[in-house]
């Protein structure tokens, strides 16, 4: 491995979504404040949508650890010009669902299991939604709010959407006994386009559709991860190498990842200090899932033979 060669502790690129490596770019961090408002404002549904590799699951455990730290003292969460205080006044009970393809009996025993209710796996579908109805009446008498994330919720069914929406009925005179996060693809919006579940269409009060490393988060971004793991120069990416990334990634945070990682070890196969334009471009080579690289002068000479090609047309007719 190349981690002694570069002096690094630990692989800075790795897949695995651990919040010390995050990195508040703009939509990010816009994602994160949208997430922190909603929740402290007791809003009912909230959705997140991201392509694939956007970094969804990332974003969901950042927000989860900055509501557990509100719990201990109040927490600023992002950058000096644009950031959001998690209040200690306000308690979370929080519950995360990876895989939310479940069948809504399986859906509810799933959130018993994550809210430590004393109920049989052999319960039926009434017994587990008195249990937690139960459970959320105790949380509004009490003071914690109630927290559901739930991630790859395109995959959800539709007759569990509708049960969760259910169990969100549950209000006091000031708040929803029960807030929902939905995470998922863009196919998810098509999911909740479905006439059978309009009722919970119309309660997603917050929303935001997070975006790739803009061209100039993406130098910082590769500088942020490795400087986390342990290095102690500027970087190890040449300006060109850092273009190229861009190109080829289109700012889309896993195959960043991918491709950085595996430009690494052809610079270190070579004894090299630095990773070049040459090594992103074979790590793309075995990347199948990256973009055409576009070189801007290739866009612009295409466009003026489409131009030429119009024009010719026209003479001709």
């Amino acid at each position: 491995m190349y981690l002694q060669h570069f002096g690094l502790r630990e692989a800075p690129f790795t897949l695995t979504p651990d919040t010390s490596f995050f990195f508040a770019c703009s939509s990010y961090q816009e994602a994160l404040n949208t997430l922190l408002v909603a929740v402290r404002n007791g809003e009912g549904f909230i959705k997140i949508t991201g392509e694939v590799g956007s970094g969804k699951t990332l974003l969901c455990r950042k927000f989860l650890t900055a509501l557990n730290q509100g719990r201990q003292s109040t927490t600023l969460i992002g950058t000096q010009d644009q950031s959001i205080a998690v209040s200690p006044a306000t308690r979370f009970i929080t519950a995360y669902i990876p895989n939310p393809y479940l069948e809504p009996r399986a859906l509810l025993l799933a959130l018993a299991e994550e809210f430590r209710l004393p109920i049989g796996k052999d319960a039926d579908q009434h017994q587990l939604l008195k249990g937690l109805t139960g459970t959320l009446l105790e949380c509004a008498r009490n003071g914690p709010r109630v927290l559901v994330c739930l991630d790859e919720a395109q995959a959800m069914p539709l007759e569990s959407l509708e049960v969760l929406r259910l169990l969100t009925n549950l209000e006091t005179e000031k708040r929803k006994l029960l807030q929902v996060v939905l995470f998922g693809q863009p196919e998810l919006d098509e999911h909740l386009s479905h006439h059978s579940i309009r009722q919970l269409r119309q309660r997603i009060s917050f929303q935001y559709d997070l975006k790739g490393l803009r061209k100039d988060e993406l130098d910082r971004y590769l500088r942020h991860r490795l400087t986390v793991a342990g290095f102690s120069g500027e970087t190890l990416f040449s300006k060109s190498a850092v273009a190229k990334l861009q190109r080829i990634s289109r700012g889309t945070p896993r195959l960043v990842n991918i491709v950085a990682h595996k430009a690494l070890m052809l610079a270190f196969s070579e004894g090299l200090q630095q990773v070049s334009v040459r090594h992103i471009r074979d790590a793309a080579a075995d990347t199948p899932e990256v973009y055409p690289d576009w070189q801007p002068w290739a866009v612009a000479v295409m466009a003026a033979m489409l131009v030429s090609l119009g024009v010719a047309w026209v003479v001709l007719q």
